[in-house]
């Protein structure tokens, strides 16, 4: 399998395509050879550097403030230059990020055009559609997935490389300009595929069914929908008009009303926001649209690291030890202080809602503030020293956990690491990640979108759980956070949970830190504004840590107002912050220099990079 897919790797040259060495291309015209590819296309979904995973950590958290670099201040410069805004179109992360998404789409176009010379599998009968199509489908898909992945950092004026581009040369040098020297936008082309990959994948794969259907199709299409209503500060090509926010609307409605996971499962919340992070329990919960299925079996100890890689993990703490990377910001855990209602504090209130640090230092010693009513997400998606750290423990000495708190604060990962039972069940040769999905979309992620989309038009949508406004949707996801909550280690039962979304059925007084969560008012959906407020609040809180951030702020149009004040409140706990800033233009990265180098004036450089 190895020597089948060797050719599809990347190049200086970002299109150019290799031809197959060491398998002829004829032996791989049958359908075992397209299966073959059809595997190395879903295989992509896998990758291990930190600058090219689809956990967009370092995109999507730590752009957008949720998590510093961590580790030590002289590793990874390039990495150093994103969290602190020096933004260089000659960073090499962002060569390694274009390119990686490239390959996705090369790998989708072989597969592609390898069915183009094989009409005669339209013969053979599929579950639901002929194997042709539905094979067509899946890579029309990937396709249109990983042009998005670039579209969603650099924006919507980069190539789209079609079929017949991939065809006409070993080199499709695809400009995105026209002859004018406008922009080409490729929103459309990207809607077009998923349209085709959603009518024609199947409902559900009973075999294989980590495969995609025509739902995570149809999902992905909502997403692409509601990036392109997006405002972006009036620029990337964008439309945010009704008719295009009634798209997102549509999309989502036939969601709820049809669709369903491999399983058969219609889409639903998990029971507890903990278990879609914890090994065993995280996969087929109903909430996962689009997971990256990872697993524990084969030989390859890398095939199940792709979340809790070693970059994430403790120093050496854990059984396998890591390097300390993405370490939660000090400005995420003030985030989640909640006020007397069990609400966030809007505007950024949570800078001085306390008068006391939440952690302080001693030595080696880090003491946590836990009296402090927070939010029960926190201690899940954040390492806090005093609160057990899943079944590991409880850490008090930053020794094997934070490598250098100068440069990444006293946060430390956990969402995304394994649990000490992971051990053996979960884990490939004892390696340092855990065989629990990444989560791609979730239904929560979707329910948000549609609130989103209810706040734009001003309507309401159709009734689900019991309402039909925005408010009732944000609603939803804040509900069940309040299922469940960290609880303390044995013996110290300090504090409580008070679960005022759900009437006190989740109350406890068996809780690791004081937690509250409450239901947000009607008052706050009475104007579009204060409405955004509360859904931009709570896509924060529900998806810290999952790579959103950045690319909510930027597709919003406020990423310069809301990183500039995340730069002021962080340069209080590392100076290298002090003298940083984010300019208003930068609503999406810069394109590669080297890729415009190599395209010779056929690749434009984006607006506000120029």
């Amino acid at each position: 399998m190895i020597a089948v897919f060797a050719f599809t790797s990347c190049s200086e040259k970002f299109f150019e395509i290799r031809p197959v060495g060491s398998v002829d291309e004829t032996g791989l015209l049958t359908e075992q050879g397209i299966d073959w590819m059809i595997t190395g296309m879903y295989s992509t979904l896998y990758a291990g550097p930190p600058n090219n995973t689809l956990m967009n950590f370092i995109w999507g958290d730590n752009l957008g403030g949720n998590c510093n670099k961590g580790s030590q201040a002289s590793d990874q410069p390039d990495w150093t230059a994103l969290e602190t805004y020096v933004l260089t179109s000659d960073n090499g992360y962002f060569a390694t990020k274009w390119r990686g998404h490239y390959n996705g789409a090369f790998r989708a176009n072989v597969v592609l055009d390898m069915l183009d010379k094989m009409p005669e599998l339209a013969e053979k009968a599929g579950e639901e559609k002929d194997y042709l199509t539905e094979a067509k489908a899946q890579a029309t898909f990937f396709r249109a997935f990983w042009h998005f992945e670039n579209v969603k950092l650099f924006g919507a004026a980069v190539p789209y490389v079609g079929l017949e581009d991939y065809q006409a040369s070993v080199n499709p040098d695809v400009s995105n300009v026209d002859d004018a020297g406008n922009y080409i936008y490729i929103w459309d082309k990207i809607m077009a595929d998923l349209q085709y990959a959603y009518e024609n994948l199947p409902d559900t794969w009973s075999t294989d069914q980590g495969r995609i259907n025509k739902w995570t199709a149809l999902a992905y299409l909502a997403k692409v929908q509601l990036y392109y209503a997006s405002p972006y500060n009036g620029t990337n090509g964008t439309d945010p008009s009704a008719a295009s926010w009634n798209k997102v609307k549509s999309s989502i409605e036939t969601l709820m009303t049809s669709g369903v996971d491999n399983k058969g499962q219609k889409f639903t919340l998990a029971d507890t926001y903990e278990e879609l992070f914890v090994a065993g329990e995280s996969d087929w919960t109903g909430e996962s649209v689009f997971d990256v299925q990872n697993t524990i079996s084969g030989t390859q100890t890398s095939t199940n690291q792709s979340w809790s890689s070693v970059w994430n993990n403790l120093t050496t703490k854990l059984t396998a030890s890591g390097w300390g990377f993405v370490a939660p910001s000090t400005d995420l855990a003030y985030f989640y202080y909640v006020d007397d209602a069990g609400l966030p504090y809007l505007d950024r209130g949570y800078e001085t809602a306390h008068p006391n640090e939440m952690q302080t230092i001693a030595g080696n010693v880090v003491t946590t503030e836990l009296g402090y009513f927070t939010d029960p997400r926190i201690d899940v998606n954040i390492g806090r020293f005093n609160v057990p750290f899943w079944d590991w423990g409880v850490f008090t000495d930053i020794n094997g956990i934070v490598r250098e708190v100068s440069n990444g604060g006293l946060y430390f990962g956990k969402k995304h690491i394994m649990k000490q039972s992971d051990y053996g069940t979960y884990t490939v040769n004892n390696q340092s990640g855990s065989a629990k999905n990444p989560h791609i979309i979730r239904w929560a992620d979707v329910l948000l979108w549609y609130a989103e989309a209810l706040i734009q038009t001003e309507t309401t949508g159709v009734t689900y759980e019991g309402g039909n406004d925005a408010r009732h949707f944000v609603n939803l996801v804040r509900a069940r956070a309040g299922n469940g909550y960290i609880r303390a280690a044995e013996g110290d039962p300090t504090y409580v949970m008070e679960d005022l979304a759900n009437g006190g059925a989740g109350d406890g007084n068996d809780a690791a830190a004081n937690y509250r969560i409450g239901l947000w008012p009607a008052g706050q959906f009475a104007s579009k504004e204060n409405a955004m407020k509360a859904l931009r609040t709570e896509r924060r809180a529900e998806l810290a840590m999952e790579g959103h951030l950045w690319y909510d702020l930027a597709r919003w149009g406020i990423a310069a107002d809301e990183i500039n004040a995340y730069i002021n409140f962080e340069k209080n706990y590392l100076t290298r912050f002090a003298n940083q800033s984010y300019a208003t233009q930068w609503v999406t990265m810069p394109i590669p220099d080297a890729e415009i180098t190599t395209m010779e004036g056929k690749l434009v450089q984006n607006v506000g990079w120029k």
